[in-house]
């Protein structure tokens, strides 16, 4: 089974059923691209689901790094997340505020190390409103719990990983940013960042594969792989613009059958802030 299969989808009236159960971890994994103006944090103050606790996104990254929100080593991810009372042992269900944008990335990261039940609330927050239930701005106060981490380096692939796939062919880089962003039509959010695309990565757009919160079909998906001139039959690691939707991308393929082999974690954030790398722009 595909490891990005391996995260399933639950309602919004099935997590309600499970409030009360002590292996059931509830996180607000909300994040916002910086233009929006929006802070997960702040929103999660105002408003979450009773019981959850808020994964902070951008603090539990490599804080060595100066690329956005990068994967912490396993010993910072296991305090950071034990201090939220979560156990590898438990049962976790990860949301966000947007529907399905974070939401894939923190529960991968989860599963990356080594949390062995992760499940993502499907339409996030908005479903659950939707359906009128309850929402607190009250933090809870869960007691430490003990998470042992080891990462699976299998699944992230580095710059080294992808240029040699790009000159050699031995994986597709399929690149999840809006089609404006990867032809270099539009700028990037980020200062210093280049406008344009890796020479030779494919353009799924991640919107093309989400819609109302949730992922499309299968049979739409797979069209939408076809027309960005995706080969299921070949390797793939998918891309972004730090990391995020790249997971949103690698969900949906994998949920229309296709393999993701792994997520390029500096994405373009790395690549298109190093002038030694050549960019390529247009479609």
């Amino acid at each position: 089974m595909s490891f990005f299969r391996e995260i399933p989808f639950v309602t919004a009236n099935w997590l309600a059923g499970q409030l009360e159960n002590p292996k059931i971890k509830v996180v607000d994994g909300s994040w916002h691209l910086p233009p929006t103006g929006r802070t997960g944090s702040k929103e999660y103050a105002e408003a979450h689901i009773p019981g959850a606790v808020f994964f902070d996104l951008d603090a539990n990254s490599d804080t060595q790094s100066d690329l956005p929100h990068m994967l912490p080593g396993a010993e910072l991810f296991a305090d950071r997340v034990g201090k939220l009372g979560i156990s590898e042992q438990d049962t976790i269900v990860v949301y966000d505020q947007l529907g399905l944008f974070s939401a894939p990335r923190v529960a991968w990261m989860f599963r990356l190390y080594g949390a062995g039940d992760v499940r993502i609330l499907e339409g996030g927050l908005p479903a659950w409103r939707a359906e009128n239930r309850p929402v607190t701005s009250e933090v809870p106060q869960h007691a430490p719990a003990r998470f042992t981490a080891a990462r699976n380096d299998r699944q992230v692939a580095d710059f080294a990983r992808v240029n040699a796939a790009l000159r050699d062919g031995s994986a597709q880089i399929v690149d999840a940013r809006p089609a404006p962003r990867f032809r270099g039509d539009a700028p990037e959010p980020r200062p210093g960042v280049r406008a344009g695309h890796m020479p030779g990565s494919r353009n799924l757009p991640f919107d093309q594969v989400v819609q109302g919160g949730k992922l499309r079909s299968p049979e739409e998906i797979r069209a939408a792989m076809d027309k960005a001139g995706i080969d299921p039959a070949r390797p793939i690691v998918t891309s972004c613009g730090s990391g995020v939707s790249a997971v949103i991308i690698a969900m949906a393929m994998a949920q229309a059958g296709t393999e993701v082999e792994a997520i390029y974690d500096g994405s373009w954030a790395e690549w298109g802030s190093r002038h030694d790398l050549p960019i390529a722009t247009g479609d």
